[in-house]
Protein backbone atom coordinates (compact mmCIF):
# COMPACT_ATOMS: atom_id res chain seq x y z
CA UNK A 1 0.00 0.00 0.00
CA UNK A 2 2.69 2.43 0.51
CA UNK A 3 4.02 2.87 -3.01
CA UNK A 4 0.22 3.20 -4.26
CA UNK A 5 -0.14 6.24 -1.41
CA UNK A 6 3.46 7.60 -2.06
CA UNK A 7 2.48 7.85 -5.79
CA UNK A 8 -0.66 9.68 -5.26
CA UNK A 9 1.14 11.69 -2.32
CA UNK A 10 3.81 12.75 -5.19
CA UNK A 11 0.94 13.39 -8.28
CA UNK A 12 -1.08 15.49 -5.88
CA UNK A 13 2.32 17.80 -5.24
CA UNK A 14 2.91 17.75 -8.47
CA UNK A 15 -0.93 19.42 -8.92
CA UNK A 16 0.02 21.68 -5.98
CA UNK A 17 3.02 23.22 -7.49
CA UNK A 18 1.41 23.80 -10.53
CA UNK A 19 -1.05 25.91 -9.42
CA UNK A 20 1.21 27.83 -7.19
CA UNK A 21 3.76 28.47 -9.62
CA UNK A 22 0.57 29.63 -12.28
CA UNK A 23 -1.65 31.64 -9.82
CA UNK A 24 0.56 34.52 -9.39
CA UNK A 25 1.26 34.81 -13.08
CA UNK A 26 -2.32 35.02 -13.45
CA UNK A 27 -2.63 37.53 -10.62
CA UNK A 28 0.04 39.74 -11.98
CA UNK A 29 -1.23 39.64 -15.73
CA UNK A 30 -4.80 40.70 -14.03
CA UNK A 31 -2.87 43.08 -12.06
CA UNK A 32 -1.19 44.43 -16.02
CA UNK A 33 -4.47 44.59 -17.19
CA UNK A 34 -5.14 47.60 -15.78
CA UNK A 35 -2.85 49.50 -18.10
CA UNK A 36 -4.38 48.09 -20.88
CA UNK A 37 -7.34 50.74 -22.60
CA UNK A 38 -10.78 50.49 -20.91
CA UNK A 39 -11.90 47.54 -23.44
CA UNK A 40 -9.19 45.64 -23.00
CA UNK A 41 -8.85 46.10 -19.77
CA UNK A 42 -12.01 45.13 -18.93
CA UNK A 43 -12.37 41.75 -21.65
CA UNK A 44 -8.91 40.25 -19.88
CA UNK A 45 -9.72 41.04 -16.16
CA UNK A 46 -13.31 38.90 -17.10
CA UNK A 47 -11.12 36.36 -18.40
CA UNK A 48 -8.45 36.36 -15.38
CA UNK A 49 -11.14 36.39 -12.81
CA UNK A 50 -12.61 32.86 -14.72
CA UNK A 51 -8.89 31.33 -15.68
CA UNK A 52 -7.99 32.63 -11.72
CA UNK A 53 -10.95 30.74 -10.08
CA UNK A 54 -10.50 27.83 -11.55
CA UNK A 55 -7.00 27.12 -11.26
CA UNK A 56 -7.33 28.05 -7.43
CA UNK A 57 -10.56 26.62 -6.74
CA UNK A 58 -10.56 23.47 -8.78
CA UNK A 59 -7.01 22.23 -9.06
CA UNK A 60 -4.86 24.18 -6.34
CA UNK A 61 -6.88 23.77 -3.74
CA UNK A 62 -7.87 20.45 -4.04
CA UNK A 63 -4.42 19.08 -4.92
CA UNK A 64 -3.14 21.06 -1.69
CA UNK A 65 -5.53 19.13 0.34
CA UNK A 66 -4.93 15.98 -0.94
CA UNK A 67 -1.32 16.35 -0.58
CA UNK A 68 -1.36 17.16 3.32
CA UNK A 69 -4.04 14.15 3.33
CA UNK A 70 -1.48 11.80 1.89
CA UNK A 71 1.79 12.75 3.53
CA UNK A 72 0.72 12.13 7.03
CA UNK A 73 -0.71 8.86 5.39
CA UNK A 74 2.95 8.12 4.36
CA UNK A 75 4.26 9.51 7.74
CA UNK A 76 1.41 6.78 9.66
CA UNK A 77 2.91 3.92 7.15
CA UNK A 78 6.76 4.58 7.78
CA UNK A 79 6.00 4.34 11.13
CA UNK A 80 9.12 6.59 11.95
CA UNK A 81 10.52 10.14 12.19
CA UNK A 82 13.21 10.72 10.86
CA UNK A 83 15.01 13.95 11.22
CA UNK A 84 14.73 14.64 7.56
CA UNK A 85 11.31 14.63 7.91
CA UNK A 86 10.94 16.84 10.53
CA UNK A 87 12.97 19.71 8.54
CA UNK A 88 11.00 19.20 5.49
CA UNK A 89 7.88 19.56 7.84
CA UNK A 90 9.24 22.86 8.17
CA UNK A 91 9.51 23.91 4.84
CA UNK A 92 6.05 22.30 4.50
CA UNK A 93 4.78 24.59 7.20
CA UNK A 94 6.11 27.18 4.87
CA UNK A 95 4.65 26.27 1.50
CA UNK A 96 1.24 26.34 3.46
CA UNK A 97 2.07 29.65 4.60
CA UNK A 98 2.61 30.64 0.96
CA UNK A 99 -0.32 29.16 0.29
CA UNK A 100 -2.47 31.18 2.53
CA UNK A 101 -0.78 34.24 1.14
CA UNK A 102 -1.56 33.31 -2.34
CA UNK A 103 -5.60 33.05 -1.10
CA UNK A 104 -5.50 36.07 0.24
CA UNK A 105 -3.94 37.92 -2.79
CA UNK A 106 -6.84 36.19 -4.53
CA UNK A 107 -9.44 37.04 -2.79
CA UNK A 108 -8.21 40.77 -2.90
CA UNK A 109 -8.21 40.70 -6.35
CA UNK A 110 -11.89 38.87 -6.87
CA UNK A 111 -13.10 41.76 -4.84
CA UNK A 112 -10.64 44.36 -7.44
CA UNK A 113 -8.02 45.12 -4.79
CA UNK A 114 -5.12 45.36 -6.31
CA UNK A 115 -2.67 46.04 -3.54
CA UNK A 116 0.83 44.74 -4.85
CA UNK A 117 2.51 45.94 -8.44
CA UNK A 118 3.35 43.29 -10.81
CA UNK A 119 6.57 43.52 -9.23
CA UNK A 120 6.19 42.77 -6.63
CA UNK A 121 4.11 39.71 -7.31
CA UNK A 122 7.06 38.55 -9.81
CA UNK A 123 9.11 38.68 -6.59
CA UNK A 124 6.44 36.55 -4.61
CA UNK A 125 6.29 33.94 -7.38
CA UNK A 126 9.53 32.76 -7.05
CA UNK A 127 8.88 31.75 -3.25
CA UNK A 128 7.07 28.60 -4.83
CA UNK A 129 10.48 27.79 -6.44
CA UNK A 130 12.78 28.11 -3.20
CA UNK A 131 9.95 26.04 -1.50
CA UNK A 132 10.34 23.02 -4.54
CA UNK A 133 14.23 23.07 -4.28
CA UNK A 134 14.19 22.26 -0.73
CA UNK A 135 11.87 20.09 0.07
CA UNK A 136 12.86 18.00 -3.72
CA UNK A 137 16.17 17.93 -2.03
CA UNK A 138 15.21 17.43 1.23
CA UNK A 139 12.82 14.38 0.07
CA UNK A 140 15.67 12.93 -2.18
CA UNK A 141 19.11 13.39 -0.16
CA UNK A 142 17.67 12.79 3.58
CA UNK A 143 20.57 12.19 5.90
CA UNK A 144 23.26 12.85 3.31
CA UNK A 145 22.36 16.51 2.92
CA UNK A 146 25.23 18.91 3.68
CA UNK A 147 23.03 21.80 5.58
CA UNK A 148 25.82 24.19 4.77
CA UNK A 149 25.59 23.51 1.05
CA UNK A 150 21.82 23.21 1.21
CA UNK A 151 21.82 27.02 2.52
CA UNK A 152 23.98 27.95 0.20
CA UNK A 153 22.63 26.48 -2.27
CA UNK A 154 19.20 27.82 -1.43
CA UNK A 155 20.62 31.43 -1.34
CA UNK A 156 22.45 30.93 -4.63
CA UNK A 157 18.96 30.15 -6.08
CA UNK A 158 17.56 33.06 -4.38
CA UNK A 159 20.25 35.31 -6.01
CA UNK A 160 19.90 34.39 -9.35
CA UNK A 161 15.74 34.51 -9.22
CA UNK A 162 16.21 38.11 -7.80
CA UNK A 163 18.44 38.89 -10.69
CA UNK A 164 16.53 37.59 -13.00
CA UNK A 165 13.56 39.31 -12.28
CA UNK A 166 15.38 42.68 -12.34
CA UNK A 167 17.09 42.51 -15.51
CA UNK A 168 13.36 41.10 -17.15
CA UNK A 169 12.22 44.74 -14.69
CA UNK A 170 15.23 46.63 -17.09
CA UNK A 171 14.66 44.59 -20.47
CA UNK A 172 10.17 45.01 -19.93
CA UNK A 173 10.89 48.76 -19.19
CA UNK A 174 13.12 49.43 -22.52
CA UNK A 175 10.81 48.17 -24.80
CA UNK A 176 7.66 50.47 -23.40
Amino acid sequence: MYPYIKALHIIFIVTWFAGLFYMPRLLIYNTEAAEKPAAEREVLRTQFAVMIRRLWLGITWPSAILTLIFGPWLWFLLGATPAWLLIKLIFVAGLILYHFSLDILYRQQTKGLFKYSSQQLRIWNEMATLFLFALVFIAVVKESLNWIWALTGLGLILIILMAAIKIYKRLRDRTK
